[in-house]
């Protein structure tokens, strides 16, 4: 997976949140629209490859076109767990999660697993 490079390291983020990785509790970062939340992903998701280079990170962004094929909870729940290893930790990373109703059940669902790991992002844009 290839980040952007124009990152601007948000350490103090990252630090708040480390305590809760590889927890089986979802973490949830809420905001204003355009305020760095999916880059906070990208920086986790490149920590987690340097500390784990063959972690199963899991990516779903609902603003990129490439997962416009994912538009219901059970299209989320399907594309996830086609992807799930079940022998080891899987990271979940879901950007702008709002766009899909119901979306709740699935990341309850994927709690039932201590092997999932969640990070989930997410507006009040409608």
């Amino acid at each position: 997976m290839e980040f952007p490079k124009t990152l601007i390291k948000r350490n103090g983020y990252i630090e708040r949140i480390k305590p809760f990785m590889r927890k089986n509790i979802a973490k949830v970062l809420t905001g204003q629209r355009r305020v760095g939340k999916s880059f906070l992903l990208y920086q986790l998701m490149e920590q987690l490859l340097a500390e784990e280079s063959d972690a199963n990170i899991i990516y779903i962004n609902f603003e990129d076109f490439a997962f416009s094929h994912i538009q219901t909870a059970e299209d989320m729940h399907a594309y996830i767990i086609s992807k799930v290893r079940k022998e080891k930790y899987n990271y979940i990373f879901v950007d702008e999660i709002q766009e899909i109703v119901n979306f709740e059940r699935v990341i309850r669902s994927l709690l039932l697993s201590e092997n999932n790991d969640i990070y989930i992002t997410g507006s009040n844009h409608k």
